[in-house]
């Protein structure tokens, strides 16, 4: 398994273009990967997190919305099986820091995955956990958030990157 990188990658660093693996075997190197993850999220703090972020191309995704931070969703191999309605919400990611933009996504999305012991399970979301799977799933798939801005939008967001990064 690919060593979890504890600096969360930032746009617009190519590795994060890199499509995801999918997991053949749901074992102990994959959970400590989904461990890692989740701490590195928890302290970033954010709540939701991909592989291809920490620089593990694998499709492994965690996801935590609870207030309380005590409620991980651990996503295996996830694959969006159906969609509905719209919503448009504010987004951030943790590999593009300092900004935030207006998405359109699916309301509601029916998931499919393996679960931490590698059991397939599949559930319906909504709200911010619907927005929160589309999103890192997108990572997986090497797309961010800012690829679904206007041009202009996005034109803007790469220009405040580079002024923080200079």
């Amino acid at each position: 398994m690919a060593k979890v990188n504890n600096n969360i990658l930032v746009y617009p660093d190519p590795r994060l273009r890199k499509k995801a693996e999918l997991v053949d075997e749901v074992n102990d190197d994959i959970r400590e990967t989904l461990d890692q993850m989740l701490d590195i999220m928890y302290k970033a703090p954010g709540i939701g997190l991909a592989g291809p972020q920490v620089n593990v191309h694998k499709r492994v995704v965690v996801i935590d919305v609870s207030e309380e931070k005590d409620t991980p969703l651990y996503l295996i191999n996830p694959q969006i099986l159906s969609s509905s309605g719209s919503e448009v919400t504010e987004e951030g990611c943790l590999s593009v820091p300092g900004i935030s933009e207006k998405v359109k996504r699916a309301a509601e999305v029916k998931v499919r995955t393996l679960n931490y012991y590698g059991k397939e399970i599949e559930f319906d979301a909504d709200g911010l956990l619907a927005v929160c799977i589309q999103h890192e799933l997108d990572h997986l798939d090497g797309h961010l958030f800012i690829d679904r801005l206007s041009s202009l939008k996005r034109g803007r967001a790469k220009k405040k990157l580079e002024k923080q990064t200079n």
